[in-house]
């Protein structure tokens, strides 16, 4: 992966990046991952979940979801296997608790049109709080939730960053799995 400067990675600041969704000869989309937002690095390549730190790509792969640990750069690869990715929130910023509460909630409802538009099995939320924000549901815990959006299920998964200390790797994989075998 290439290094960036401090300074280039500040002017990936409130930049936004594609969302991974299956194209006209790719499978139904299955599960649509749902990031925070993007972090600055992810703002400098493109790419999601692209801070090294972040535990979502070897995560899906110990799940299952992937036959192999893709790079950050290879998530185009997942349209193939039925899988998309997103953001709650589209800007991005160096660390998710820049977000405001409204920023959230209006990123909760993009969510609900992108699902009605894509019709995912499963949308997997990756934050329970900022998911207990967008969705107004303060009890919400990890797993799968209730509520629906439409035919889609609801699965709120823990937070792959690094920062997210008290999930361990082998426990985060343990509930992607949990999923996997349910989508």
């Amino acid at each position: 992966m290439a290094h960036f400067s401090a300074a280039e990675l500040e002017a990936a600041r409130e930049r936004t990046i594609d969302d991974v969704l299956p194209g006209t000869d790719d499978p139904p989309l299955t599960v649509l991952f749902c990031g925070i937002n993007p972090g600055l690095l992810s703002g400098a390549t493109g790419h999601h979940f692209a801070r090294p730190g972040n535990r979502f790509w070897p995560v899906l792969y110990d799940a299952g979801f992937t036959p192999r640990l893709l790079q950050p750069a290879e998530q185009c690869e997942l349209r193939g296997l039925g899988l998309g990715i997103t953001n709650m929130v589209a800007r991005t910023t160096a660390r998710a608790d820049e977000l405001s509460d409204d920023e959230l909630r209006a990123g909760g409802e993009r969510l609900r049109s992108l699902v009605a538009q894509e019709k995912p099995r499963w949308l997997a939320v990756v934050g329970v709080t900022a998911y207990r924000t967008a969705f107004a549901c303060p009890k919400a815990a990890v797993g799968p939730q209730t509520t629906t959006l439409g035919n889609s299920g609801i699965w709120v998964l823990p937070n792959p960053s690094g920062l997210n200390a008290h999930w361990s790797r082998a426990a985060m994989a343990e509930e992607f799995a949990r999923l996997r075998d349910r989508a």
